[in-house]
C-alpha cells in the first residue's frame, strides 16, 4: 500500500479504480508568417470557436452541477474576451512575426507567470486559468479540436493538473474523486469539486510514472490522504464509512431542490453555519438557502498575526462567489471567551464570557475592526453579502459601528477601491439586547438571535461547565420569551428576524420557532435536509 498527503478540496471520502490522466499538451512549433493581420484574424475566428465551447461547457455545468460550477466557465469567457491578453496576442503577432498559436501560448505563459508571482493565493490559482484558455485557443488554431479526457468507467482521477474543462468533459458520472500533483485549493477545479461534491486532493507529492490505470485507490478527504492499493483493513472500514454517508444521503434527497414550507404555506428560510470559506461546500451539498452565521473568526484564530485585509478579502469574496447569489451573512471577528488568539494581547480575566469580547474589542481596538470592515465592504460587490454584528448590549455601540463603517467606507474611496455597503444586522444574544429590542430594530436591516450565549446570560450559567448539565436547561421559559421579544420588536419594524444558535437544531422547537414567525433557521450542513423534512410535516403553524 502506497500512502500520500495531499491538501484536501472536499472532505468526502471515495474508493474506487484510478484513471491515470497524462499531460498530452506538446510545444507548438514556431512558425515566421508574412501576413500578421490574417494570423490576427485566425485568432478572432478560434476565439469565437472558443467562447462556443465554453459556452457547452457553461450549459453542461449548469445542468450537472448548478450556477456555482457554471459561474467558472463564464469567468474563462470573460478572460477570453479580456483586451489586454487579445491585444497582447495580437502585438506578438505583428511585432515578433510568428504564428498566430504560438503568440498565444507565449502569451498565456507570460500571464500565467504574471499570475503566479503574485501574493495573492485566490490571483495565483488564476494561473491555471490563463493556461486553461490559452491551452484552448491554441488547440484549436493548430487543428487538434477540444481533447476529451477517455476515462472508461467510474474512476478516481490521477492527473499532474486538472483544468475546469477537463473536469466537465469527463462527466461527474465517470469521476468518483481526484487526486493531483499540482492545482490549488482556490482554483476554479477546486471550486467545481466543492460544488459538485467529489471528495478531491491537491498538492499531492505523487510520481505518476509509478502509477497505472486500473489500480485501486481510496481518497479520504477528511485526513487529507490518498491510498493506492489498500489493504484489506483500509478497504472494509472505508466501505462501512461509505455505506454511512449513503444512507444519510438517500434519506434525505428527497428534500433536495424542495421548498421550505409547511404544509399551511409558511415559508421558512433554512441557512446553513459555517466556519470557513471552505465549507461553503457543505452547505452547497446539502442544499442550503443561503450562509447564515459565517464564523470569520476562524481567520484570525491558528495563528501568529493578524491576517491582512487582503487574506481576509478573499475568504469573503470566495464565499460570496461560490453562494452564486445567495445570501451570505458574515459575523464580524467574536474572538474572547472561549475563543483566544494570543497576539491580541488579551489579558487573563476572572469571567472571560462576561468580558473583553467580540464587538469590544472592536470598539476599543478600530484598526483592528476597520481592517475587517474593508475586507467586507469590498467582497459585498462579488455577492449577496451581509454583515452582522454581535454582543450587542446597547444602541450606542450600534451608532459606534456604524460611525466606523463610515470611515472605512472613506478609506476605501481615497484608495480608489470599489465596494458596496452591505446590509448591516446585529445578533440577539444579550438579554440587554432582547429587552431593547424594539429601539434596536430601528436602527438595523435584521437580527440574528444567537441562542447559545443567549441562553447562558439569561440563565447565568457557562455552557460549557459540565457540572451544570443538570441546571442547563436551553427551553427554560426565560428564554423563549426572550427570542419571542426579539422577534416581535423585529417585525414590529418590519425587519427580518433568524436563529442561528444550537437551538435552530432543536426539533422539539421547530414549531415553536415557526409559530413565533422566525424567518430564517440557520444551523449546521448536515442539518438543513433534516430540518426542512421537519417544516414541511409540520401544519397550522400560520
Amino acid at each position: 500500500m502506497m500512502q500520500f498527503t495531499g491538501k484536501s478540496v472536499y472532505k468526502g471520502i471515495a474508493s474506487g479504480p484510478i484513471a491515470v490522466l497524462r499531460n498530452q499538451d506538446g510545444q507548438i512549433k514556431q512558425r515566421v508568417i508574412k501576413d500578421a493581420e490574417a494570423e490576427i484574424e485566425r485568432v478572432k475566428a478560434a476565439g469565437i470557436q472558443a467562447g462556443e465551447q465554453l459556452r457547452k461547457l457553461y450549459d453542461k455545468a449548469l445542468e450537472e452541477a448548478g450556477e456555482c460550477a457554471a459561474a467558472v466557465f463564464e469567468a474563462h469567457q470573460m478572460l477570453l474576451e479580456d483586451e489586454g491578453y487579445l491585444e497582447s496576442i495580437y502585438d506578438t503577432i505583428r511585432t515578433k512575426r510568428v504564428n498566430a498559436a504560438c503568440a498565444v501560448q507565449a502569451t498565456g505563459d507570460g500571464f500565467a507567470e504574471k499570475f503566479d508571482a503574485m501574493d495573492d493565493d485566490y490571483m495565483r490559482a488564476r494561473a491555471a486559468d490563463v493556461r486553461d484558455i490559452s491551452n484552448r485557443l491554441a488547440g484549436i488554431l493548430e487543428g487538434h479540436g477540444e481533447k476529451e479526457p477517455v476515462v472508461a468507467e467510474p474512476s478516481i482521477i490521477v492527473a499532474d493538473d486538472l483544468s475546469p474543462g477537463e473536469t466537465m468533459q469527463i462527466g461527474r458520472e465517470k469521476i468518483l474523486g481526484f487526486v493531483t500533483v499540482h492545482g490549488s485549493e482556490n482554483s476554479h477545479t477546486a471550486i467545481l469539486a466543492r460544488t459538485m461534491g467529489i471528495p478531491a486532493l491537491v498538492g499531492v507529492p505523487l510520481d505518476l510514472e509509478e502509477l497505472h490505470t486500473g489500480m485501486s485507490a481510496v481518497v479520504d478527504g477528511l485526513e487529507g490522504k490518498v491510498s493506492f492499493e489498500p489493504d484489506e483493513e483500509l478497504r472494509a472500514r472505508t466501505e462501512e464509512r461509505m455505506e454511512e454517508e449513503r444512507e444519510g444521503r438517500r434519506l434525505l434527497e428527497a428534500m433536495k431542490g424542495r421548498e421550505s414550507v409547511t404544509k399551511d404555506g409558511r415559508r421558512v428560510c433554512l441557512y446553513a453555519n459555517i466556519g470557513s470559506a471552505d465549507d461553503v461546500a457543505y452547505a452547497l451539498e446539502n442544499d442550503a438557502e443561503g450562509i447564515g452565521l459565517f464564523r470569520s473568526e476562524f481567520l484570525y484564530l491558528g495563528r501568529d498575526s493578524f491576517p491582512t485585509e487582503e487574506e481576509q478579502f478573499r475568504a469573503y469574496r470566495q464565499a460570496a462567489q461560490e453562494m452564486a447569489g445567495k445570501k451570505v451573512i458574515i459575523r464580524t471577528l467574536d474572538i474572547g471567551a472561549d475563543k483566544r488568539a494570543d497576539y491580541f494581547g488579551l489579558e487573563k480575566e476572572e469571567n472571560p464570557a462576561l468580558g473583553y469580547r467580540a464587538v469590544r474589542i472592536c470598539l476599543k481596538q478600530p484598526d483592528i475592526f476597520k481592517t475587517q470592515l474593508r475586507a467586507l465592504l469590498r467582497a459585498a460587490v462579488f455577492g449577496n453579502v451581509s454583515v452582522m454584528y454581535p454582543m450587542i448590549t446597547s444602541v450606542e455601540e450600534v451608532r459606534q459601528i456604524f460611525g466606523i463603517v463610515k470611515e472605512a467606507q472613506a478609506e476605501l474611496e481615497d484608495r480608489g477601491v470599489q465596494y458596496r455597503l452591505p446590509e448591516q444586522g446585529i445578533m440577539i444574544e444579550t438579554p440587554a439586547a432582547a429587552m431593547i429590542s424594539d429601539e434596536l430594530a430601528e436602527l438595523v436591516d435584521f437580527f440574528s438571535i444567537g441562542t447559545n450565549d443567549l441562553t447562558q446570560y439569561t440563565l447565568a450559567m457557562d455552557r460549557q461547565n459540565g457540572k451544570l448539565d443538570d441546571f442547563y436547561n436551553p427551553h427554560h421559559k426565560a428564554v423563549l420569551k426572550m427570542i419571542r421579544m426579539a422577534v416581535d420588536s423585529a417585525h414590529g419594524h418590519g425587519k427580518r428576524v433568524g436563529i442561528c444558535g444550537e437551538l435552530g437544531a432543536d426539533p422539539e422547537l421547530t414549531e415553536t420557532f415557526i409559530r413565533m414567525g422566525v424567518d430564517e433557521i440557520s444551523v449546521a450542513p448536515p442539518m438543513v435536509l433534516r430540518l426542512r423534512k421537519a417544516v414541511r410535516e409540520l401544519d397550522g403553524v400560520r
